[in-house]
């Protein structure tokens, strides 16, 4: 019974050991992002719905899919152009048609801020003509992926008043350009 003791306290001694060796490993991990991480273009996919309520007061779920390119300009502001389609075609008409080019059809004159923490999550948002968006994200690929969450969506009326509108979109970014070995 002694040996079977001592060998429990020498297993638990040494689990501890590996316990605390992970939790050391697991707290300096710090990859030290910053608004500087996040620069250059990333091409998006975006994906979600949102809830609108139709002429007669009902609720109904609008699916969202859409793709965007996103340059971020490595200290905190960003601009946008993006092609969003809806799940069918009697959404209500937003307060004036966002501006788009005329040869790829993108709605244009996107803008935004954006900051990044230090354990590389962070929150951007994007004001266009007709609706302010704040979305929550998550850096990985050391700046070269982008996943997101929309936190909050705001459509402007044209008396300048916002109206919150319900939403679960998230997408995914990658960084455009070729991307050199790192030397570690």
């Amino acid at each position: 019974m002694k040996g079977f003791a001592w060998k429990a306290m020498v297993a638990g001694l040494i689990l501890t050991g590996f316990l605390t060796a992970g939790a050391k490993a697991q707290s300096s991990d710090n990859d030290e992002c910053s608004d500087a991480t996040l620069k250059g273009d990333y091409a998006f996919t975006v994906s979600g719905t949102i809830w609108v309520t139709d002429t007669q007061g009902i609720l109904e779920a609008v699916q969202r899919d859409g793709i965007a390119m996103t340059h971020f300009d490595g200290t905190g502001g960003l601009s946008q152009v993006d092609y969003v389609l809806s799940g069918y075609n009697n959404l209500p008409k937003p307060p004036a048609a966002p501006p788009s080019d005329p040869v790829t059809g993108f709605h244009t004159d996107e803008t935004g801020t954006y900051m990044v923490y230090s354990d590389c999550t962070g929150t951007f948002t994007i004001n266009s003509p007709g609706s302010i968006i704040t979305v929550n994200f998550v850096l990985s690929d050391h700046g070269r992926a982008i996943h997101t969450i929309v936190t909050s969506l705001m459509m402007l009326k044209p008396d300048g008043s916002k109206v919150a509108v319900q939403a679960l979109i998230h997408s995914e970014g990658h960084k455009l350009g070729r991307i050199r070995e790192e030397l570690d």
